[in-house]
């Protein structure tokens, strides 16, 4: 039967560039075969010593009966688990000293659902009538968060400044002189290191959106996945950054445990209450898993010490090897340049003058069984027709083993050379 949708249900379930590669990927992974690459998603890592202490917690958990219950048979309030709330408060306040306590700190079910509650909340036809938008300072950015908004128009997002760092290395850089900020904006947002591109924004740079936010009374969203204090996995000099205007969200997906969907916001009051109450509304309560498997190591400091000296050195050296084979592939066979690798779990490499997009990119690699994540999707909520580099890049996950790593950008070193050579 043909039912109709609302406006809002269409939006939901009319398809989305994160819904559609999700479904690719999952295909392809189901018929690929043994000698598909998997560079696309943001699937990590396995780490050995990682997944041995998460072994070691679900045996202690099943071990005791009244742990196992709280594990699996007990509904969490809305805001979350309250010895875990609790913990990560006096965790942020006793390493940075920041003035929080529980009432500043929330769970979702993972962190794309904060980002959907949060959007949500601040943005869109406001009481009045009139409309406000998230202001993203840079793109290209997550791309999750593309078709989040409820509301039509959303977004706006700003063009970066293009740093040449060295040889085939660049860096995008935020444009402050123009940023629009005016009453029509709700809140500013970007990801820390960002994804697609491993970008991490300076203390500086933080501390002038910091600054701005605050003096324009709006929030600053920092979308803290990858981000220091835990996961961790950021290679570059990077403070973390909470004020009572910012919201920072975190995940434990990146520490190794995606299917477990935990992500915290730590926020004003009135916006922990906001997201707890859209939570009763839409789930009843969050997943317990992960926060009862991590909560000792949140108590003790210990998922501090994992991310420092186990998670980021990990994910440090295959950022290393994946940038050296890159190199050795694509050597001078055409043009090429790569974004400096400065965080999360991603090449991000730029082909200026591609004779092709990078959606056409993107079919002619999974063709010879290669995955990645075309550009063009990350460059959400701003007029890109008239730039040819927001077309010209692909995301690349060095998360995968040496040999996958060492296939795939072969192989794409292969791809694009003939694309180039097909243009002359």
């Amino acid at each position: 039967m043909n039912f109709p949708f609302s406006k809002i249900g269409s939006g939901l379930a009319g398809g989305s560039g994160i819904g559609e590669l999700m479904d690719d990927l999952g295909h392809a992974l189901a018929n690929g075969g043994p000698d598909l690459r998997m560079l696309g998603g943001g699937q990590p890592a396995q780490i050995p010593a990682v997944n041995a202490i998460w072994r070691e917690r679900l045996a202690e958990i099943t071990a005791d009966q009244a742990a196992a219950n709280r594990f699996l048979t007990t509904y969490d309030p809305p805001q979350g688990n309250p010895a875990f709330i609790a913990a990560i408060a006096d965790l942020m306040r006793d390493t940075f000293g920041w003035d929080i306590s529980p009432e500043n700190v929330g769970l979702t079910c993972g962190g794309q659902t904060a980002f959907f509650h949060l959007f949500n909340l601040l943005a869109g036809e406001m009481p009045d009538g009139s409309r406000r938008k998230i202001l993203f300072p840079l793109v290209p950015e997550y791309i999750g968060y593309a078709a989040q908004g409820l509301d039509p128009g959303i977004f706006l997002a700003m063009r970066p400044e293009i740093e040449t760092t060295g040889p085939h290395e660049f860096k995008y850089h935020i444009n402050f002189d123009h940023l629009p900020i005016g009453p029509d904006i709700a809140a500013l947002c970007v990801s820390r290191p960002t994804n697609p591109t491993g970008n991490v924004l300076s203390d500086t740079e933080m501390a002038r959106l910091s600054s701005i936010a605050r003096d324009n009374g709006i929030p600053l969203i920092i979308d803290n996945a990858y981000g220091a204090p835990f996961p961790g996995i950021i290679f570059t000099d990077a403070k973390p950054l909470w004020d009572k205007h910012i919201i920072l969200t975190l995940s434990l997906s990146k520490l190794g445990l995606p299917g477990t969907r935990t992500g915290i916001v730590i926020g004003p009051p009135e916006i922990i209450r906001a997201l707890s109450s859209m939570t009763a509304i839409t789930g009843l309560a969050n997943p317990s898993g992960g926060q009862q498997i991590t909560l000792p190591l949140i108590q003790s400091g210990e998922i501090l010490t994992l991310s420092r000296d186990v998670i980021r050195p990990f994910y440090e050296e295959k950022s290393r090897f994946a940038q050296a084979v890159a190199k050795e592939a694509f050597g001078e066979k055409f043009p090429w340049m790569m974004h400096r690798s400065e965080g999360a779990l991603f090449l991000w490499l730029w082909f200026p003058g591609l004779p092709i997009t990078s959606a056409e990119l993107y079919e002619r690699l999974k063709l010879r069984k290669v995955l990645v994540i075309p550009g063009h999707h990350f460059f959400f909520g701003c007029k890109t027709q008239d730039w040819p580099h927001s077309r010209e890049c692909l995301r690349v996950s060095f998360a995968m083993d040496e040999t996958t790593v060492r296939e795939g950008l072969a192989i794409i070193a292969e791809v694009v050379e003939r694309a180039f050579w097909e243009n002359y």
